[in-house]
């Protein structure tokens, strides 16, 4: 089975799709793996437990089920799943040799999307997951035309505004920092006013390209464009000192880019970037930034490309 689809006119390629298979028997696991390995990465767990350690590690694209198994059941793991903030949007396929409408109703309750029975129909399997990965890769597509900067690609204030207080709240909780960078590119309008707004676009796409290579080494790091000429990177469960390692990666990745600004004492583009926790405030978002604000504010009046926190 081809796991290309035409979308609109548009070939879509499913086979970087990563689908997770939960079965606490390892037989079962590799008829599924063997059914499935051709078109997609397939990835295995064999318990509950185990199951929301992957999908919070690899966040798969679809997850294939077993409902009885020890420990945590199928339901209890898939609630689990759609309580947490970086699995919730996961789909759950369940697997069940039982036919009970009981039973049935408990899975879509507990978040499933959908039933395949066993014994397994290799087509039916197949033609399953293929529907579902083909449904999530539209949602996928049009939440990036809402949440994405049409210039920079990176995400937009939308974006910030509604994951920025999952993740201060997922801080609070957990009593693990999440730490707020806010960069702003220095001279920026004397940028524009002398090389105009075509470089000056430019300068914003490579310096957003620049923050997310040198910024974000894990899947739940995100950067938002903030305003103009401001971004904001978001570093879960990271302390001071690793957000400032990463902002003055990013302050010096920036000024090595070399692009000529002559109404920079420095004389190329540079970046000032102010740092701060989630701990330390109540559970605001607009707080967080304000925070962030000022120690930006302190790196420009104290000369600007630096870093403050």
């Amino acid at each position: 089975m081809s796991s290309t689809e035409l979308i609109g006119g548009r070939s879509v390629d499913l086979t970087k799709a990563t689908v997770l298979v939960v079965d606490d028997q390892p037989v079962n696991i590799q008829v599924i793996y063997a059914l499935l390995c051709e078109d997609y990465t397939v990835l295995a767990a064999t318990s509950g437990e185990e199951a929301l350690s992957v999908a919070r590690e690899a966040r798969p694209d679809l997850i294939l089920m077993d409902i009885v198994m020890p420990g945590l059941s199928g339901m209890e793991t898939c609630q689990k799943l759609k309580s947490q903030d970086d699995t919730s949007e996961i789909p759950v396929i369940f697997i069940t040799a039982s036919y009970s409408s009981e039973e049935e109703n408990e899975c879509w309750m507990s978040g499933g999307i959908d039933f395949i029975s066993k014994p397994i129909n290799p087509m039916t399997l197949k033609n399953r997951v293929k529907a579902h990965l083909m449904l999530k890769y539209q949602k996928d597509t049009l939440l990036e035309m809402v949440y994405l900067d049409g210039l920079t690609g990176v995400f937009n204030r939308r974006y910030l505004d509604e994951h920025l207080i999952k993740h201060i709240h997922l801080s609070k909780r957990s009593k693990r920092e999440t730490c707020v960078l806010l960069i702003d590119i220095d001279f920026f309008k004397q940028f524009n006013d002398r090389y105009g707004h075509v470089q000056g676009d430019d300068a914003l796409k490579q310096v957003a390209l620049l923050v997310k290579s040198k910024g974000l080494k894990r899947i739940t790091d995100f950067v938002v464009r903030y305003g103009g000429e401001e971004f904001v990177v978001v570093l879960p469960e990271t302390n001071i000192s690793g957000a400032k390692q990463v902002a003055e990666r990013i302050r010096a990745a920036i000024q090595t880019l070399n692009l000529e600004h002559l109404d920079s004492p420095f004389g190329e583009l540079t970046v000032s970037i102010g740092i701060t926790g989630c701990l330390s405030y109540d559970v605001d978002d607009s707080a967080v930034l304000e925070a962030a604000d000022q120690k930006l504010y302190q790196a420009k009046v104290s000369g600007r490309n630096k870093v403050c926190f």
